[in-house]
């Protein structure tokens, strides 16, 4: 019997999802797509990966799951490559991968709750991923999102620590993954926040050496989370912020609830308490009505915050969400903001990899053994070590976008 094969596109809710999926079959000839439907571009290369997953394993059952296959399952059942459709709602539940029905796919919006159904270990990464919350309870106009993920929930702080101790055996970062990673705990008895989390985790898992946060909305950034984010060297010093424009006016539009000015403010503070901080952000290019003046603040953006780690999507109308009912810009505009956001954002990370050659990092190393990031999530290429490990370096120098280093010696190992 052939093991599984689980091909993962999107966020990383979606990366450790997969490793769940992949536990629950156990040995079987599957495939499955773990699909994305943040924009049309990802529900277009999620078809090809379902077309190239048959052509690969033309024998084996092929599964289709994810948001996309949540929001539009008839699309996907209709497609002469797939066997299944299971939706997000079902997708970490045994029984609907043992059930015979072709189509699995219940209303999202219905889910109460959510839970943490990780693999024993995640045996092909240095790092794992604990979702920690699922859904959202915000409308952003460009989003679907939120049909594909359900309203907003969250995993109990002891089910959460209780898995990373687990995985601290094994693994020396665990990365906090969600929709909506800052409107945790909202839905949970006493309304505990993302910062009283992350305190509890560091205090009740001693052996876990890095922690991780995925996205975060930066006007959900209390001072107990800014804290741990400055303060707390177990916490990780790169920061991803959900900006998605530098304009007001389309922040507006975009149903966004932070300024431009409280974005540059927050990393301001943020550098100013902690200057090895990178900052990434997720920007969109080519926004319903954005005309030149609005693109070049969102341009200047980069600058602004010193983005070192941009997410740059072209604007993508997704059917049902409002922005796709406002005037759009024709696509050739669109895809040529997004090359010149890509561009400036380049330029700004080109600079940033230069600024830390010389200095002293500590990796951890990854497959296949000779690379691996800093807490900054900056890659660094250095020679082979025992994935897992925690090394001292010394930057030497960039090469294709990838720092190099030369190692002092293992300082930690993850088991």
């Amino acid at each position: 019997m052939s093991a599984p094969h689980v091909i993962s596109l999107g966020c990383r809710l979606n990366l450790a999802e997969s490793e769940s999926i992949r536990a629950l079959l156990g040995e079987s000839d599957t495939v499955v797509v773990n699909s994305c439907a943040v924009t049309n571009e990802a529900v277009k290369q999620t078809r090809q990966a379902i077309r190239r997953a048959r052509r690969e394993r033309p024998g084996a059952q092929l599964v289709v799951t994810g948001c996309a296959a949540q929001i539009d399952p008839a699309s996907f059942a209709a497609m002469p490559e797939v066997d299944r459709v299971i939706g997000n709602a079902d997708k970490l539940a045994p029984q609907a991968w043992a059930a015979a029905e072709p189509v699995v796919v219940r209303d999202v919006m219905a889910l109460g709750e959510t839970a943490p159904h990780l693999a024993a270990a995640f045996s092909t990464h240095a790092r794992a991923f604990v979702e920690v919350q699922n859904g959202c309870d915000h409308r952003c106009t460009f989003c679907a999102i939120p049909f594909g993920r359900g309203n907003s929930r969250s995993v109990p702080a002891g089910a959460v620590i209780e898995r990373i101790a687990m995985l601290a055996e094994s693994h020396a970062e665990v990365v906090l993954t969600g929709v909506d990673l800052t409107s945790y705990g909202h839905d949970l008895p006493g309304a505990p926040d993302l910062g009283s989390l992350v305190e509890r985790v560091l205090k009740h898992v001693p052996r876990l050496s890095r922690l991780r946060l995925s996205s975060l909305d930066g006007i959900e950034i209390d001072d107990r989370l800014f804290a741990l984010l400055t303060q707390e060297p177990r916490v990780m010093p790169h920061v991803h912020l959900s900006l998605q424009a530098g304009d007001d006016l389309i922040l507006k539009r975009m149903k966004r609830r932070h300024s431009r000015a409280q974005s540059v403010a927050l990393v301001a503070r943020l550098k100013a308490a902690r200057s090895d901080i990178a900052i990434g952000a997720d920007l969109i290019a080519g926004f319903p009505t954005e005309d030149e003046t609005m693109f070049a603040n969102s341009v200047a953006l980069i600058d602004d915050c010193d983005i070192v780690h941009a997410h740059v999507f072209p604007y993508s109308p997704r059917t049902g969400t409002p922005a796709a009912r406002m005037p759009q810009l024709k696509p050739a505009l669109v895809r040529e903001r997004a090359a010149t956001l890509r561009a400036k954002a380049a330029a700004r990370r080109s600079a940033w990899l230069e600024s830390l050659v010389g200095s002293e990092q500590r990796i951890l190393v990854e497959r296949p053994g000779d690379r691996g990031h800093a807490p900054n999530f900056a890659e660094v290429r250095l020679e082979r070590q025992e994935v897992g490990s925690i090394v001292q370096v010394q930057v030497r120098g960039v090469v294709d976008g990838v720092l190099h280093a030369t190692s002092s010696g293992a300082l930690e190992r993850a088991a």
